[in-house]
């Protein structure tokens, strides 16, 4: 077994791909899921996938799950100030790396890595420079199952909102649109794979246009 880690986890398939790559290194153990959630919306920040189903989703994964409350439409200094506390805790600890699964965006990837040294901690991006086109394919093709929760919608029309990711959806996107969505074109929600102990049974409902993006309420029986 590794050393300890916190993994930041939005319940997508960029974070799972992560936990996957992370467990067949066996360079790491990650202790906690690391996820920013909504105050007074009850949803993961950005995703907008309820709080009962992210907590599903790492109940079958087995890990327990840190959760970073900040405001809505909050400023960039709340949001470092809570995450601060959160990592300080964790680093009091002995964890002093924390992984993500950011592809390509290096201005992103330099941001964490400067709030993390601050604290004396190290960034780990395990699916870092991998071909995004390979990458969405051989997530379908290892069984993944997973639901667009968020689209921009000046990325991509309100249909594909609550669509299945798989074949037939990346074949179906525009040429403009990365096939992970790395450009924030969609996220989200990964309900079934090899590295979940059962399947998350997840309703799609309601389309719903917020803050100009559309959400899919993902919802639990």
């Amino acid at each position: 077994m590794g050393a300890d880690i916190l993994l930041s986890w939005s319940g997508g398939k960029d974070s799972a791909l992560s936990l996957r790559e992370i467990a067949r290194s066996g360079r790491y153990n990650v202790k906690v899921l690391l996820t920013t959630v909504t105050e007074g919306f009850d949803r993961v920040s950005m995703h907008g996938v309820r709080r009962d189903v992210l907590r599903a989703q790492a109940s079958s994964l087995g890990l327990p799950l840190e959760e970073v409350w900040i405001p809505k439409n909050s400023s960039n200094e709340i949001y470092e100030a809570r995450m601060k506390a959160a990592l300080t805790r964790y680093k009091e600890r002995g964890v002093e790396e924390v992984a993500f699964g950011d592809l390509f965006l290096r201005d992103i990837r330099a941001y964490r890595e400067e709030r993390l040294a601050q604290l004396g901690m190290r960034g780990i991006f395990p699916l870092w420079g991998r071909d995004t086109g390979g990458l969405a394919r051989e997530f379908v093709e290892a069984g993944f199952r997973a639901v667009l929760c968020c689209v921009d919608p000046r990325k991509l029309s309100k249909e594909f909102c609550g669509m299945e990711f798989d074949t037939a959806f990346l074949e179906s996107i525009p040429s403009s649109v990365d096939p992970c969505g790395e450009n924030g074109e969609f996220h989200t929600f990964v309900y079934d794979g090899p590295i979940f102990s059962k399947r998350i049974p997840v309703s799609r409902g309601e389309v719903v246009l917020r803050d100009g993006f559309y959400f899919a309420d993902l919802t639990l029986p």
